[in-house]
């Protein structure tokens, strides 16, 4: 799974740029909303949702012409009458100006063509400081993209957020109104768009979290740190998070009760905090 970022300021995709969104998972389209004379924009103005159109326009161009071409040769074949349908569906969508995805099309039967405009869109509103702990900023700009998801950061604050102790950023982010970190917000975004989930492991060298799609079983979930770990699954002892922070150590959760022994059905959920048992 991947997630291709593209900058939006009005400014036209490259051939090369559209190869490599065609290879990916999922879109996340950032965008400019912050105000800079020394900044300048191609068209002169701050425009989020006029950029956001020039680039949707250009994908929809592109997936039109991706059609266009398949459909021909596949319309001459018998056998591929229900993709055909799919294709004319698709496109009647397209010539419309909706993207594939924001429409509700399931692109299931033409996932070879790897249409772009039905990919997951994830939006990042780049802003100025002053917009962030403002209600009306955020509502706004997430309008023009609904339903997809939006975020909005101000990559100022997020370059200095990143050279600061944790400590230090949190104290910041509180004086500026916020809960998490803009890239917290996106990275949860993307994982959601993707299908993805983490849970985690502990250790007194260390904890890790580990990404999995969503839905997997608990043997996929072993599979993720060591093929070995899925092949010799036996069972996972499981503990919620929130449930081990309550508690304060795994031995504490057991003693508590909120340890739990799962089988190869069980099905992962977000956070989780695994330990698994095998034999190979």
């Amino acid at each position: 799974a991947g997630l291709v970022r593209g900058a939006s300021e009005g400014q036209g995709l490259g051939n090369q740029f559209l190869a490599n969104i065609r290879e990916c998972d999922a879109i996340c389209q950032v965008v400019r909303a912050f105000t800079d004379n020394d900044v300048t924009h191609v068209d002169g103005r701050i425009s989020p949702a006029d950029d956001i159109e020039t680039i949707q326009t250009e994908l929809i161009l592109a997936d039109i012409q991706t059609i266009d071409r398949r459909l021909g040769k596949a319309s001459k074949d018998p056998t591929l009458k229900g993709q055909v349908a799919a294709m004319n569906e698709a496109r009647t969508i397209l010539d419309g100006g909706m993207t594939l995805y924001g429409a509700g099309f399931d692109p299931e039967l033409l996932k070879e063509l790897q249409l772009m405009t039905a990919k997951p869109f994830v939006y990042v509103f780049n802003v100025d400081e002053g917009d962030l702990a403002g209600d009306e900023a955020e509502r706004r700009l997430a309008a023009i993209v609904s339903p997809a998801p939006a975020i909005v950061l101000c990559a100022k604050i997020e370059a200095e957020l990143s050279e600061l102790p944790q400590s230090e950023a949190d104290e910041l982010l509180a004086e500026l109104g916020q809960a998490e970190s803009g890239l917290s917000a996106l990275a949860r975004a993307a994982q959601e768009a993707l299908g993805l989930q983490s849970f985690l492991t502990a250790g007194p060298k260390e904890v890790r979290a580990w990404t999995i799609s969503r839905n997997a079983t608990a043997p996929e979930a072993a599979g993720a740190i060591h093929t070995d770990f899925q092949k010799g699954f036996i069972r996972a002892e499981v503990i919620g998070y929130d449930d081990l922070l309550s508690c304060g150590s795994v031995a504490a959760a057991r003693a508590a009760g909120k340890a739990r022994l799962e089988g190869k059905d069980y099905v992962m959920r977000p956070d989780d905090v695994v330990e698994f048992r095998f034999n190979v």
